[in-house]
């Protein structure tokens, strides 16, 4: 099952078709064609062989109704050498398919697996070198202003995780972004930002949140649906610590399941009802390595 960290950057090009665009252009440097419209395309890429090809995301740019790009998304949080043969096939496949040239775009949060991704891929052929377009933490824009997060938060999210520890400012414009975003997005996103920053951007977050009265009282009210009543801050900041703590736990038995360690209920009960943060951050991060929840606990 895949985890939290790997779906959310393609639920964002799910939202937002035209992040991929922006990212190659700010990115990269790549001049897109002019477009007029973006959708998602289906990412079969099957051959006629029984083994099966897909992508994890695939957006196309169209204009006047022709499609003029299709970009590959891919999310990579480890190296796997099996992708190497892979992902040429995706690019090769979508371009006979919607016959208009391909890109693949590769998100990579881990600077080591972002190396990794970005050696070219020798096809054999003479001069044919396949080389990804990675997007490290080197290579996500860097939003520090809040009119250009609300217009794309979740370019915004994106730099706060790349960048929060560094530049305090885009930790205040993926606040700002979050509380710009419908309210049906708004659980999903804040969820995720709380649990995937780490280290000094984590720790910006929560200065964020502790000294800054405003964003406590109004990410409690949209958090927890109370929307105008008037009541006290401190009880409604409460209600947001609850929902991130239980966020974090859901995430822990999610990354269990996915890796298909068994979770005895009394185990799933201890993890659920835990709520020092500290220590769901702590079984997060070893969920992901441990081989038994005996382990997890140790």
């Amino acid at each position: 099952m895949p985890t939290t960290e790997h779906e959310m950057p393609l639920e964002f090009l799910r939202n937002r078709p035209e992040l991929a665009a922006l990212l190659l252009e700010r990115s990269f440097g790549i001049c897109v064609p002019d477009y007029d419209e973006t959708h998602l395309a289906s990412g079969d890429c099957t051959d006629n062989q029984p083994r099966e090809y897909r992508p994890d995301g695939v957006v196309v740019l169209r204009n006047a109704g022709v499609d003029r790009l299709a970009v590959v998304t891919e999310v990579q949080r480890r190296t796997d050498e099996r992708k190497r043969y892979t992902w040429p096939v995706y690019l090769a496949t979508l371009r006979s398919r919607l016959e208009c040239p391909a890109v693949l775009l590769v998100m990579c949060p881990d600077p080591a697996t972002a190396k990794w991704a970005g050696q070219p891929i020798d096809m054999g052929h003479p001069n044919w070198h396949l080389v990804p377009l990675v997007l490290g933490e080197d290579r996500t824009p860097v939003v520090t202003s809040v009119e250009e997060a609300v217009a794309v938060p979740e370019l915004a999210i994106l730099s706060a995780l790349a960048h929060g520890g560094e530049d305090m400012r885009t930790i205040v414009a993926c606040a700002e972004a979050l509380y710009s975003v419908p309210k049906e997005l708004f659980k999903l996103y804040y969820d995720f930002v709380a649990t995937a920053l780490s280290g000094a951007a984590r720790r910006n977050w929560d200065e964020l949140m502790r000294t800054t009265e405003s964003y406590q009282s109004e990410f409690a009210r949209k958090y927890v649906g109370i929307g105008e009543a008037k009541g006290e801050a401190r009880g409604e900041a409460k209600g947001l610590v609850k929902g991130r703590v239980e966020g974090e736990a859901t995430a822990v038995l999610r990354v269990l399941q996915s890796r298909g360690i068994p979770v005895p209920e009394e185990a799933r009960e201890r993890i659920s009802s835990c709520t020092d943060l500290d220590r769901l951050d702590a079984w997060l991060d070893r969920a992901a390595l441990v081989d038994s929840v005996d382990e997890l606990f140790r």
